[in-house]
């Protein structure tokens, strides 16, 4: 197909979209919109409707499309790099949260672009700093930005959740809302989108240059770091005043550029320009679907989820083409102690029952610390530090089973997606049913884990899966599923923030009978795996030694990749979806010592119960009278530590 036949596809594709957008957003007959949009006066509520809501709408989609797609050119094009976007270099989140904080903090800079800014700069700063310069062609730098983008988001869902009922308001906007009323949003956006544009326009020959490459570029007399910082500028510049304007749209930045290049774009120039017409295409279809979906249920349909749902897809789909040898690179365990030893362990679990006895009797009050024995006090807290105790056993216990089955250190239940499986399928079944999301589901959950686990194992294949890969395959395949669940949160009503508390991970809710629930599923889960520690120990040595050892691999591996999915799902089912733990449980045991298989089924779920009890405490004291919950505690230490492994590989990507 010519060039001239492809852009008159992609034309008539996006005036169909056009067509299609307005007819679902207001009953009225095309020969009265023409009318309409020629400067005639409304008559009636639909024309109203169509100048003030639809046409306002439809505009806002193109502009904030097409500086997303443009903002995502301009890193794709930095970087050389086509997984690289606003939402995969963690830029998005960084300004939502920036948004979040300061509509907390300071109300009045809630819509200010420059705390947007400073957010984005802040989060790509953070990024660059865990992968160096070098990490930014493969995918390092998208695995560091969706970690970005996943601790963010936790720290952003947890501050709404403080400042309940005063962050209602920031539900429905920050799930990417294109819903308008007027013009005034769109007229308050464009010309702030307009240095973006300019700067991008005057960098089309710089990038024309860099595509020779960093050497072949500066013998031709380009300094390179002006440009880079100039590129960057303009594409924060971009992503931010987009978030600022109507919430967080994912992925629009890493489809559009992709699609240009598919369609020929092979110039810099062109390459900008139809990325940015591509961008308002793909959200004025992902506006259209959401539309199309809000007819169909009692509640708005976020942009900004259906926008996520299919970029997810897409990403998955970009990350079918061959890795480079950066990609394959082995993430190996940290290095720690030869052996754990006798003396080891017993400080471990003396100092893991310390932690227990002080969550239990050390708490902040009104005049201060306090040591407690209160017994209705402490029948509050023994559940919380049970359940906590035995949520980090378990993510720590599946973590150590997916390391080995998958021989990937990178490896745990949230960041392979198999707890957003179950958040999806819990959440489901309770909007089906009207059920509480407190009711313990256990087979629900158990299906939500195993399907998700069974589709990236799927799409592993191709890569043989690879570390690299598999995480950034899982953690797309998390932020699709949790933008299905976001289309249920995006009301704001009483159930939405029942459901949020609850996905931060939270101990409040849970009394002595689910503590004791949550307890029998972790014992149960580390006797089989006892049993079974033979066969995971020789997956873990390779499947040539595993079969010459008599063992059946499919059979052990189905079984075992079971364990862990019903581990995880019985402490979603309990008590909501937990981060992090199940990697860094895992890496603390071989930080002591624990190298082996039988050490490690040992120490790792101490470790874990321990951060879980740590992070419970940490949630009850550090503001108090207002807690904080264990989830969200621990998805902020244990992001920052997976951070911290990322960048001890810095030096050799």
């Amino acid at each position: 197909m010519s060039a001239a036949a492809k852009t008159t596809a992609v034309a008539l594709a996006v005036l169909t979209l056009c067509a299609l957008h307005l007819t679902l957003a207001v009953d009225l007959r095309f020969a009265r919109m023409a009318q309409l949009i020629a400067g005639a006066a409304p008559q009636d509520f639909a024309d109203a409707l169509f100048v003030q809501g639809a046409l306002p709408r439809l505009v806002m989609a193109a502009l904030v499309g097409a500086a997303l797609g443009l903002a995502g050119s301009l890193m794709q094009q930095l970087t050389q790099n086509a997984l690289v976007s606003p939402m995969t270099m963690g830029v998005s989140s960084g300004a939502w949260l920036a948004l979040v904080l300061a509509a907390i903090v300071l109300p009045g800079a809630v819509r200010s672009e420059w705390v947007a800014l400073a957010g984005a700069a802040v989060a790509a700063a953070l990024v660059l700093a865990v992968t160096g310069a070098r990490g930014l062609v493969g995918m390092q730098a998208p695995l560091a930005g969706m970690a970005v983008n996943l601790l963010f988001g936790s720290m952003a869902a947890t501050a709404m959740l403080l400042a309940n009922p005063y962050t209602e308001h920031l539900f429905l906007w920050g799930a990417g809302d294109l819903t308008q009323t007027s013009w005034e949003p769109a007229l308050w956006l464009l010309p702030r989108l307009l240095p973006g544009v300019v700067i991008a326009a005057l960098l089309i020959r710089p990038l024309s240059l860099l595509r020779l490459g960093a050497q072949a570029a500066g013998g031709r007399g380009m300094v390179l770091w002006p440009v880079a910082l100039a590129a960057a500028l303009a594409a924060l510049h971009l992503a931010a005043v987009s978030v600022t304007a109507v919430g967080m749209i994912g992925f629009i930045g890493l489809v559009a550029p992709n699609m240009a290049r598919l369609l020929g774009a092979r110039r810099a120039g062109a390459e900008l320009w139809i990325s940015a017409g591509l961008g308002a295409a793909c959200l004025i279809a992902a506006d259209v679907l959401a539309l199309a979906l809000q007819a169909l249920l009692p509640n708005i349909v976020p942009t900004g989820a259906t926008a996520a749902f299919t970029g997810a897809v897409a990403l998955i789909w970009l990350l079918r083409r061959k890795l480079g040898a950066q990609d394959h690179a082995v993430h190996a365990l940290p290095a720690g102690a030869a052996r754990v030893g006798v003396m080891r362990a017993i400080l471990l679990a003396l100092a893991c029952a310390a932690l227990g006895l002080a969550a239990l009797f050390v708490g902040v009050t009104q005049s201060g610390w306090e040591l407690s024995f209160d017994p209705m006090l402490l029948s509050l807290r023994w559940p919380r530090v049970m359940a906590a105790a035995s949520a980090g056993a378990s993510m720590a216990l599946a973590g150590c089973i997916l390391q080995r089955l998958i021989r990937n250190p990178l490896a745990s239940p949230d960041i392979l997606g198999m707890s957003a499986g179950a958040v999806a399928a819990l959440v489901g079944v309770a909007l089906i049913t009207g059920g509480s999301i407190h009711a313990a589901r256990l087979p629900v959950a158990l299906a939500g884990c195993a399907a998700a686990l069974a589709l990236l194992l799927w799409f592993g294949r191709r890569h043989s899966h690879a570390p690299a890969a598999l995480a950034l395959i899982g953690i797309a395949l998390g932020a699709g599923l949790d933008a299905l669940v976001r289309l249920s949160m995006a009301g704001g009503t009483a159930e939405t923030f029942a459901i949020l508390g609850w996905m931060s991970g939270s101990t409040y809710r849970i009394d002595a009978a689910r503590a004791l629930g949550l307890t029998g599923c972790a014992l149960i889960g580390l006797v089989l795996a006892a049993l079974a520690l033979r066969p995971l120990t020789l997956l873990g040595a390779g499947d040539g030694i595993a079969i010459g050892r008599g063992l059946a691999l499919a059979p052990a591996r189905r079984l075992l990749m079971l364990l862990a999915a019903g581990v995880t799902a019985g402490v979603t089912a309990f008590m909501g979806p937990v981060s992090f733990v199940g990697l860094v449980g895992p890496h603390l045991a071989v930080l002591l010592g624990a190298r082996r298989m039988q050490d490690q089924l040992i120490v790792a779920p101490l470790a874990g119960a321990a951060l879980m009890v740590l992070s419970d405490w940490l949630g009850r004291i550090v503001l108090y009278p207002t807690q904080l919950p264990a989830g969200s505690v621990a998805a902020i230490l244990g992001g920052s530590y997976f951070l911290l492994l990322l960048a001890r590989r810095r030096g050799q990507v």
